[in-house]
């Protein structure tokens, strides 16, 4: 068996992966860091991608996705655009270990003040597919 390919340090995301559990960094039974490889560890890069909002980190002032700036906006055809938008071009540039497979923003049939963003993704090196929903408030005024 060879080696893992990423690795990277495990962490519950407060806003993605709550139901997994108690946000935050995870630690192991010998008081370490916990880490996790390959698909979970680019799907936790994906994660701190989209969840960080362009001009976070100092030393990458553009590293992030300008999601954020549509929280609150009208649920409708232009605002899924750019959540679609934002997202793709993200991911472009930030991620390149993956292959979009497919990525949609569509209003949820439970809530209609939020809007599901959608990325269904390929793994290059490995081709496993996985999938990530990211629930993003609007107003319910618009239609999409």
């Amino acid at each position: 068996m060879s080696a893992p390919r990423y690795t990277s340090i495990a962490f519950i995301h407060p806003d993605f992966d709550a139901a997994a559990g108690v946000p935050g960094l995870r630690i192991t039974a010998a008081g370490r860091l916990a880490t996790v490889t390959d698909a979970a560890s680019i799907r936790q890069a994906l994660l701190l991608l989209l969840s960080t909002r362009p001009g976070e980190r100092v030393n990458r002032p553009t590293y992030g996705c300008h999601l954020f700036r549509l929280a609150f906006a009208p649920a409708d055809d232009t605002t899924a655009g750019l959540a679609i938008h934002y997202v793709a071009r993200a991911v472009e540039q930030w991620e390149r270990r993956i292959t979009v497979l497919s990525l949609d923003a569509l209003r949820s049939p439970e809530d209609p003040e939020v809007l599901e963003v959608r990325l269904k993704y390929r793994v290059r090196t490995t081709q496993l597919e996985d999938e990530i929903a990211i629930a993003l408030p609007v107003e319910s005024g618009g239609a999409v």
